[in-house]
């Protein structure tokens, strides 16, 4: 299933560094499904290493070197070079869409490499490229959690599975900015499910400084913190995430609070002066009823969330993620500009949780790798822009 999904980008996608993605991945998944056939004792190991060489490793390096990537990766590297200059990340009169930058600040971090190596050396620029540092926090962060956790081997062969699998392998390869917002939400989950309430509030901090879209995990962190610690944990991990974000956006806002609250809210949510590309047809381009009856659905939805959250609040990792993925897919399917690529975010998010939660019960690496294939489709993919 995963080879077949792969294999269907070379033939009906536009974009250059989707159908390089879907070459390679298509590759690598067949030659991991020969493996698990051929050798019964060693195939699954094998299999999850080749998939990953073949979904990641290889498209990624292309893509480095060759400069394709999509255009999300440009605006967090300007944006790390506009903080370097101004100390801000946001252009005060962008003439274009690709100069809107639809982050929050704290994405600017993944730019810096390359605007300290822009005028160097250049083998050396190519480190510079965001999606290798955005690769580089979001694993570092799955390894965070799963010592949190106490993951063993069976965890760690299973979560190497979930990296190679599609719906990681290809925002990894292609684009990356949405995989430290979703690797700092699942150690904050992870934290807040062993009752470490201020380390999972600088998680959230860090998340919730990168998009706004981080901002439903402070209710379900909450909630899962006062459920397993008390309300005072729930109090200082939240206390701790509120000032971390503030810290953290507060310069850029004073600096440039204009250019900031029209490319960070105006624009993903069809309200600024130019309309995001990656936007999918939802109730809002019916037109303006389309719009407020999108916006009031999600306010309903948010408030239906927020009820569960306080009539029954989620016990441990898989509910509390659980939770998540469902305010995280309400909000993205009735946002007035929805993006389908974002619901990757959820599906991960439910995935890990199950993976993380009980390694000695999950089903084996090579039916992940195609149940994660099959949980995918690629209108998920769409990038912020």
């Amino acid at each position: 299933m995963a080879a077949a999904w792969a294999a269907a980008f070379p033939v009906v996608s536009s974009l250059g560094p989707h159908r390089v993605w879907g070459a390679s991945a298509c590759a690598g998944y067949l030659c991991a499904a020969v493996a698990v056939l051929s050798w019964r004792s060693l195939g699954r190991a094998v299999s999850v290493w080749i998939a990953g060489i073949g979904a990641v490793l290889v498209p990624l390096v292309v893509l480095v070197l060759t400069g394709g990537a999509q255009s999300e990766v440009g605006v967090v590297e300007r944006a790390g070079l506009l903080t370097v200059r101004q100390g801000a990340p946001y252009l005060a009169d962008p003439q274009a869409v690709v100069e809107v930058t639809p982050y929050l600040p704290g994405m600017a971090l993944f730019g810096l490499p390359g605007a300290v190596v822009a005028d160097g050396w250049e083998p050396l620029r190519y480190l510079g490229d965001a999606r290798l540092w955005c690769a580089a926090a979001f694993l570092g962060c799955l390894w965070a959690a799963g010592r949190v956790l106490g993951g063993r081997g069976t965890w760690r062969l299973v979560g190497a599975a979930l990296i190679a699998s599609p719906v990681v392998a290809l925002p990894l390869a292609v684009s990356g900015v949405d995989l430290p917002l979703t690797g700092l939400l699942c150690l904050a989950l992870a934290l807040a499910a062993r009752h470490r309430p201020v380390a999972a509030g600088l998680a959230l901090a860090l998340a919730c400084s990168l998009k706004w879209t981080a901002w439903p995990a402070l209710a379900v962190v909450a909630a899962l913190l006062a459920r397993r610690a008390g309300p005072g944990a729930a109090l200082r991990g939240t206390g701790v995430a509120v000032a971390g974000t503030v810290s953290a956006v507060l310069p850029s806002a004073l600096l440039s609070p204009g250019p900031l609250v029209e490319q960070v809210f105006a624009f993903p949510t069809g309200r600024g002066e130019w309309q995001t590309p990656a936007a999918s047809p939802l109730l809002a381009d019916l037109g303006p009823f389309g719009w407020y009856a999108a916006t009031t659905l999600l306010a309903a939805g948010g408030v239906a969330v927020a009820l569960s959250l306080w009539v029954r609040p989620p016990a441990g990792l898989v509910p509390a993620a659980d939770r998540l993925a469902v305010g995280l897919c309400t909000a993205f399917l009735l946002a007035p500009a929805g993006r389908f690529g974002y619901l990757a975010l959820p599906v991960l998010l439910s995935v890990w949780a199950r993976l993380a939660e009980a390694p000695s019960r999950v089903a084996p690496a090579r039916s992940l790798v195609v149940a994660a294939g099959s949980a995918a489709r690629p209108v998920l993919v769409g990038g912020d822009r």
